[in-house]
């Protein structure tokens, strides 16, 4: 365990047990969770699509140097040094539009903690090798947020 900058004691993440996999409360439901992707999802590659129209190149799900080999980014810019996460409104509750279903409650309660508070390690093993973190939310503009990293890398252009 760490402290961040306001001394306030960090929680790191190292295995949250949720208990064995809920089944499936209907065909319906267990067809949507084996479709569910993990990489290249539609708000991923708008956003990707928008960095390419910039001129941006990057790297797509890879572990970046100096970090856990089992956390992946997104999209990484490696020369300035941008860890782009695109995360899912519901699987990293979002809190605008994230909601826990009615079926088996407590155990998305904790699956879904447990997803946040490895966002939050991930973060900090990230921003402790020296990489400039950017989440953003799967329901902002992929433009807006092109425009932001674009704006981040000429800064990170700037101090060199």
């Amino acid at each position: 365990m760490g402290s961040d900058i306001s001394g306030k004691l960090l929680v790191v993440y190292r295995y949250v047990d949720a208990g064995p996999a809920p089944p499936a409360t209907s065909e319906a439901t267990s067809r949507v969770m084996r479709r569910t992707r993990r990489v290249g999802t539609a708000p991923e590659l708008a956003v990707r699509r928008a960095l390419h129209r910039r001129g941006l190149r990057y790297l797509v799900d890879v572990a970046p140097p100096g970090t856990n080999r089992r956390r992946r980014v997104d999209v990484l810019l490696r020369g300035p040094r941008i860890a782009l996460f695109v995360d899912g409104c519901f699987w990293h509750s979002c809190p605008e539009h994230g909601q826990l279903p009615k079926a088996n409650r407590e155990w998305w309660r904790v699956k879904l903690h447990g997803v946040v508070v490895r966002d939050r390690d991930t973060d900090a093993q990230l921003t402790s090798a020296g990489w400039l973190v950017v989440r953003v939310w799967e329901h902002e503009d992929p433009g807006d947020v092109a425009d932001q990293i674009t704006r981040l890398v000429a800064g990170s252009r700037a101090k060199t």
